[in-house]
């Protein structure tokens, strides 16, 4: 098999098709319409119009002009505008997908990566009452502790500190042993 069926085969392997359901279903429901019958979704989203409506019913106003027609780089400039809405939103740049991704359908997962950690972003705003996409990331919580406390905590001595209470490793062994054959 040629290096490049491996990549795609391993790409392609990647892919989960009850998240790609399901980020499909919350474009849907913010959207309000249904994703044309019998296209698959990476072809429904692939020039960004799908996406750019998403992020303005979201953020109004953060996708100001939104191509329709024109060439392909029209196309792949509403996926460039997608990416940076979603940055100025608050989606980390790790987690954004890179055009080809979507343009040339390289790694979908990917995509729908993307948008669950856009979806994962809405709960951080107030101003967005949902449907939501994905778990509800985790909050900070901040604790005190008195003087007294953190002074107790100097004398204990963890098990990563070198004392395990004169437990040893004898006897443990990690996989098959090594055998030598003479004469072979």
């Amino acid at each position: 098999m040629s290096l490049e069926r491996q990549v795609r085969a391993k790409l392609a392997s990647k892919r989960n098709p009850e998240q790609e359901k399901e980020a499909q279903e919350w474009i849907e429901t913010i959207l309000g319409a249904k994703f044309p019958p019998g296209e698959a979704y990476e072809d429904v989203i692939k020039d960004g119009t799908v996406l750019c409506q998403l992020i303005n019913k979201l953020k109004p106003g953060s996708v100001p002009k939104i191509n329709t027609s024109g060439g392909q780089f029209k196309m792949m400039e509403n996926i460039t505008n997608f990416q940076a809405a979603i940055k100025a939103y608050g989606v980390p740049d790790i987690d954004v997908f890179q055009t080809v991704d979507l343009w040339e359908k390289k790694d979908i997962a990917q995509v729908t990566n993307t948008l669950f950690a856009l979806g994962r972003e809405t709960y951080r705003h107030a101003e967005w009452s949902g449907p939501y996409l994905g778990p509800k990331p985790a909050e900070e919580c901040k604790r005190d502790f008195s003087e007294e406390v953190l002074n107790a905590g100097k004398t204990v001595i963890g098990l990563q500190a070198g004392s395990n209470k004169g437990a040893t490793q004898a006897g443990q062994n990690m996989g098959a042993g090594r055998k030598i054959l003479l004469g072979k």
